[in-house]
């Protein structure tokens, strides 16, 4: 039996909201041009820090699971993210990756069991709808490469996303969010070195950025959110990760005086509309015979998103975290 309740849905809408102010705080406080720093910068930090308060390190096949979904999820993601974010406009970006809901429905039937149904694809489908009603923009140059790094991100996310489910962790969640935040911070360190360089000189201002970032932006997100997943089916998750773009625009409107008109507004209910129409009432999920699927755990999780890179089209794309 899987869990729906209300409060499991909001805490696990923590997530994307947290997420949310990557843009904002981005913006406002981080070092220009250095996305991939920036995102090593969070995930490893905070990945060290709750697995020196856990002190409990992977056992047997956690090992190869803890630095797969670490990769996935993060090491893997975030540089696909930020290729697609630089090469495509970042309207198109941002709604391409909010294709993820729709990729873990895929993903989640064969692997896990659970057939979405008609409702939630067609929840996850309004949802896309939305996010490029509210970013997308007209304009710009189709390139190639950046769809091949927006679609592996949407993937390889997805995919993650999945084996969280599938897994149930031996450890508890904050310790298999230490797992995952390690190995996907340290997946980051050399790839930010070679196309970024030297880290930065850092302000008290970027120092306070990245805090927000690694504690609420990670730490607390990434519990959150695989909180959910062990809870809730996958793609009802998923679809909750569309609440991100929402919050990264109304910021945006409020602290960087972005427009906000009809057709965001629109774009924005049909956002909220199929997050609440996508979630399932109380019952069980509907799952396909013969494929096993991992109970719920309460104490398993593992480990976002990513910051906005800074478009060459648009300098502040917004993304899904999910």
């Amino acid at each position: 039996m899987e869990d729906t309740s209300l409060r499991t849905l909001l805490v696990t809408a923590v997530a994307p909201i947290a997420w949310g102010t990557t843009y904002i705080v981005t913006e406002s406080f981080l070092p220009p041009d250095r996305p991939l720093f920036a995102a090593a910068a969070r995930a490893l930090p905070a990945g060290l820090v709750l697995l020196a308060v856990r002190r409990r390190l992977p056992h047997g096949d956690w090992w190869w699971k803890a630095i797969l979904l670490g990769l996935c999820n993060i090491g893997l993601f975030m540089p696909l993210l930020f290729l697609a974010a630089y090469e495509l406009p970042g309207g198109l970006a941002a709604t391409l990756q909010c294709l993820s809901p729709l990729a873990v429905m895929a993903i989640a039937l064969p692997v896990l069991g659970e057939r979405p149904g008609v409702r939630r694809v067609v929840a996850g489908l309004v949802g896309v709808v939305g996010v490029a009603l509210l970013v997308l923009r007209a304009g710009g140059e189709l390139s190639t490469l950046g769809l091949v790094g927006a679609i592996g991100s949407v993937l390889v996310s997805a995919l993650g996303f999945v084996l969280v489910k599938r897994w149930p962790s031996p450890a508890d969640m904050l310790t298999t969010v230490s797992w995952q935040l390690v190995a996907g911070g340290l997946a980051l360190v050399p790839v930010a070195l070679l196309v970024e360089g030297p880290p930065p000189s850092l302000t008290v201002a970027n120092l306070g950025g990245l805090l927000w970032l690694t504690t609420a932006g990670t730490a607390l997100a990434y519990f959150c959110w695989f909180r959910g997943l062990s809870r809730l089916p996958a793609g009802s998750v998923a679809l909750v990760g569309l609440v991100n773009p929402v919050v990264g625009t109304l910021l945006g409107v409020a602290f960087a005086g972005e427009v906000f008109g009809w057709t965001q507004a629109l774009g924005m209910v049909l956002v909220l509309g199929g997050v609440v129409a996508g979630q399932k009432r109380r019952g069980r999920v509907a799952v396909v015979p013969g494929i096993a699927r991992s109970q719920p755990n309460s104490r398993f999780s593992a480990a976002e998103p990513a910051v906005p890179a800074r478009s060459r089209h648009n300098r502040h794309p917004q993304e899904c975290a999910a």
